[in-house]
């Protein structure tokens, strides 16, 4: 592997070291706490315990098929929507009330949060459309393609007018 191949394994990788493992082990292993939060906004129990199992199951299968590379620009869709869902259920810096009249307080913490949130959703959505966009039509037409990351690709020749 060369060069390119290698800064796309590393830059998915970074993608993803939020949720597998860091994210995944934490509702694991603080299950409780993990579930509190959960039905701070979605009540019932059994609600609650769905969400929760819905996010591993995102978290770990969206994960890995980022990182290899199958479908996924579906899986890096489904993370952005993921991320900004997330930001808007769980990060609510506007609840507090006290994003002005206290710098330290718990709203300015969770606007930081609700921002790198979003900023990380929008690095998923650079898989699904390439850097300049234009994967929109490709990403419509054929929705579980991938983008092929690690393949090496050979170097084009440019061809310039005489």
């Amino acid at each position: 592997m060369s060069g390119s191949p290698l800064v796309a394994l590393a830059v998915r990788c970074g993608l993803v070291l939020l949720f597998l493992p860091f994210s995944v082990l934490d509702k694991i292993l603080n299950f409780g706490g993990a579930l509190a939060q959960a039905r701070e906004i979605f009540r019932p129990r059994w609600l609650g315990i769905g969400v929760l199992l819905a996010g591993l199951c995102i978290e770990v299968t969206l994960s890995i098929a980022i990182v290899a590379g199958i479908a996924d620009r579906l899986a890096a869709l489904v993370m952005a929507v993921y991320c900004a869902a997330t930001a808007l259920l769980f990060k609510r810096f506007w609840a507090p009330g006290n994003f002005w009249s206290n710098p330290a307080g718990s709203a300015r913490a969770l606007f930081w949060d609700f921002l790198k949130n979003l900023s990380l959703g929008a690095g998923f959505l650079l898989i699904t459309t390439g850097l300049d966009g234009s994967g929109w039509a490709a990403f419509g037409a054929r929705p579980f393609d991938s983008t092929h990351p690690y393949q090496q690709r050979s170097p084009q020749l440019s061809q310039e007018a005489p």
